[in-house]
């Protein structure tokens, strides 16, 4: 069988050359994609590990956050530093209780005078005089004494503050990192009131195109499910913004690609009131830097009564002291020792002592009613700190079934009105109440986790496990 023959067409070269410039784009266009596609291979992040966390996402525990935030949050920082002022501050007053050595080199010119003496000035033993000699220099009195104690008690008021600062911090943490847990929790129960109402929207559509339900149900169903798609971007965003406040607190660039591992819901027993009373009174910051500043007072009070005293000052010399700056001047040895003790006794200065002690009596006063007052508030905060926590647990236990019983309530009522036995009405109370229990049983596990931080405000023990 002869197949028909194709009628001719002549060669058409302008539509050739765009079928073969079209085809070398094609090409081109294939090599340009291939090697985009090799170059995002090999640049492109590790594959998901095997914990179902992206690569590159840091996963970060409660107690890793507070490390985190103790490095980078100024204020605690500068804690720190009054701390560690407060230590140098120390360490010189005790220093000054030691003897100091200084080594004094001097070249003295004094005018000439043809009398006996042979200098105008007779505190100086020659025209040309050179002094080269270490001094060995100790100074006793009772303001010093006072000076090392007040430091030292300052030191330990600054390092009390420090620890104050630390455990506010931790409270900080704790709210916003478990704030970050309850609003990813609003956002599923959220997400799920969303599908749940398109679920009800459907429902509802169906049941009035059979005509079942009246018009006035879908347009209250279409009113729910909008709702319901508004507070699912509300807690998106409140999601959000938790997050970034955490990353603020945490980190010093400001990042998003973590991950928390402590979970929310999990239970940490409440201690034992006694062992809670006794921890908050041995271990609190407040009363612990109240009792030192009463010490620095004291301190005070007794170094500028010091002024009172005498004091002694000794001080030892070693070295030349001749003519020519040499060891030794026409075979004499210039080297030599000399000893002076100082005895200063205080007469009269205007009564400036006596008023600066009273102004050191006055500041002790004061020390004594905070110190008062921070031992009456430690005692109400013993009781009310502790009574929240308590409630806070007791509370979270019927959150929890709250949230159980609202999950069933909606179920029944949505079933109820698929059977036309309930109202359209009772299935919007029901997702209301359902979405409200939800909310306040997040609300409930940060409000016992803030709870717990609070404790260790006053107890310097974290509850963790």
């Amino acid at each position: 069988m002869r197949l028909p023959e194709k009628p001719y067409k002549p060669f058409d070269r302008t539509m050739k050359c765009g079928v073969f410039i079209k085809l070398g784009a094609c090409v081109f266009a294939g090599l340009v994609l291939t090697a985009s596609a090799s170059l995002s291979q090999e640049n492109r992040p590790q594959s998901v590990p095997d914990n179902g966390t992206k690569a590159g996402v840091e996963r970060l525990s409660l107690q890793d956050a507070i490390e985190r935030a103790r490095r980078n949050d100024p204020q605690f920082q500068s804690a720190q530093t009054d701390a560690g002022i407060a230590k140098e501050d120390r360490v010189q007053a005790r220093d000054g209780l030691l003897p100091s050595v200084v080594y004094n080199n001097s070249a003295i010119y004094t005018q000439a005078n043809n009398g006996p003496v042979g200098v105008i000035f007779i505190a100086n033993n020659a025209v040309h005089e050179y002094i080269s000699q270490g001094n060995v220099h100790e100074a006793l009195d009772a303001a010093t004494l006072m000076n090392y104690r007040r430091a030292s008690a300052a030191a330990a008021v600054a390092k009390a503050r420090a620890e104050i600062a630390a455990r506010g911090l931790i409270v900080a943490v704790v709210q916003s990192y478990y704030g970050v847990e309850a609003a990813k929790e609003k956002l599923d129960a959220a997400a799920r009131a969303a599908d749940e109402g398109e679920k009800f929207l459907k429902l509802t559509q169906d049941l009035e195109h059979g005509g079942e339900v009246a018009h006035a149900d879908e347009i209250k169903a279409e009113l729910l499910a909008n709702d319901r798609r508004r507070q699912s971007r509300e807690a998106q965003l409140a999601l959000v913004n938790a997050r970034l406040d955490f990353a603020v607190l945490v980190f010093p660039n400001l990042r998003d690609d973590f991950e928390l591992t402590d979970n929310l819901h999990r239970d940490i027993p409440l201690p034992l009131f006694p062992e809670f009373q006794q921890q908050a009174a041995q271990n609190n910051p407040d009363v612990r830097a109240a009792l030192e500043a009463v010490q620095v007072t004291n301190a005070e009070v007794n170094g500028e009564r010091g002024g009172y005293l005498p004091s002694l000052s000794i001080d030892y010399f070693y070295g030349i002291d001749a003519v020519r700056f040499a060891t030794k001047t026409d075979g004499v040895n210039n080297l030599g020792s000399s000893a002076v003790a100082t005895l200063s006794i205080p007469i009269w200065n205007w009564g400036a002592t006596q008023s600066r002690v009273r102004q050191a009596e006055l500041r002790r006063t004061q020390a004594k009613r905070e110190l008062s007052l921070t031992q009456r508030k430690l005692l109400a905060e013993i009781q009310s700190l502790y009574a929240e926590a308590d409630a806070a647990l007791n509370e979270l236990s019927g959150l929890r079934r709250s949230v159980e019983l609202a999950a069933e309530s909606l179920k029944l009522t949505t079933l109820r009105y698929r059977n036309s036995e309930g109202t359209i009405l009772e299935v919007s109370d029901a997702q209301a109440v359902n979405a409200q229990a939800n909310a306040a049983y997040q609300d409930g596990a940060v409000r016992y986790q803030v709870a717990l931080a609070n404790l260790q405000t006053l107890t310097g023990v974290l509850k963790t496990q």
